[in-house]
């Protein structure tokens, strides 16, 4: 004779296997996505020792905002590491932006404006507006910066143009984080992406205090790492 009940206790039996089993798979699945992470700290560390070790680089910082106390609005060019430097920048003057061009070669700058030629100053007067030519320097530039962040975690794998990249949250230190951005003090917050096979920094986006109690961003990227340069003055 056909008994019913046994059937329908294998049935729930079945079931409720099948209901611990995809539980499981699940769990396992997220422990996996998290543990896939790498280190924050560990990944600055070794960004830090990489960005040290560079020789030449293309960066790009632009402004978002009316960030208290920066005059600079964007900046690009070539950079090496024993400081020159030769790019474009634009900084507000009285409420307007203007455009320059800029050398910078041992402890000189040439800047010339909308007219007229290139004037030669000493490089220490412009350090106050902005001065580029420690951002690769492996004690005080960008190296230095990645070395004294604080509470870095790795958020996401996100590539930077075409590059794959792990994004770390991290609080940069002002002090240091002035020789990037001229003017900034005490704890700032910001985002890097670090190449996941080469630890370099391909981008970074620091936010800080706007007018009006809003808040800004600047944003930092590097592109052909070591390509030859040549950085004379004009």
């Amino acid at each position: 004779m056909f008994r019913i009940r046994p059937v329908l206790a294998l049935l729930a039996a079945l079931t409720a296997l099948a209901a611990v089993t995809s539980c499981t798979s699940s769990d396992d699945k997220k422990d996996d996505s998290t543990a896939s992470l790498p280190d924050g700290a560990t990944l600055l560390k070794d960004s830090a020792t990489a960005m040290g070790e560079i020789k030449t680089a293309k960066f790009l910082i632009t402004a978002d905002g009316a960030i208290s106390g920066l005059s600079l609005r964007r900046a690009e060019g070539t950079l090496t590491r024993e400081g020159d430097a030769e790019g474009t920048a634009q900084i507000e003057q009285a409420g307007t932006n203007v455009d320059l061009t800029f050398v910078i070669v041992g402890d000189k700058i040439y800047i010339k404006g909308p007219t007229g030629g290139y004037q030669e100053l000493p490089l220490s007067l412009a350090a106050t507006v902005y001065d580029p030519s420690a951002i690769l320097d492996p004690d005080k530039g960008i190296a230095k910066v990645l070395s004294t962040a604080t509470g870095a975690k790795t958020e996401a794998a996100e590539a930077v143009d075409g590059t794959d990249a792990w994004r770390v949250a991290m609080t940069a230190n002002g002090a240091d984080l002035a020789t990037i951005i001229p003017g900034v003090s005490g704890d700032v917050p910001g985002k890097v992406w670090i190449g996941q096979q080469d630890k370099r920094l391909h981008k970074a986006v620091f936010t800080l205090p706007a007018e009006g109690g809003a808040t800004g961003t600047v944003t930092v990227t590097f592109q052909e790492f070591d390509a030859p340069a040549t950085i004379k003055a004009p």
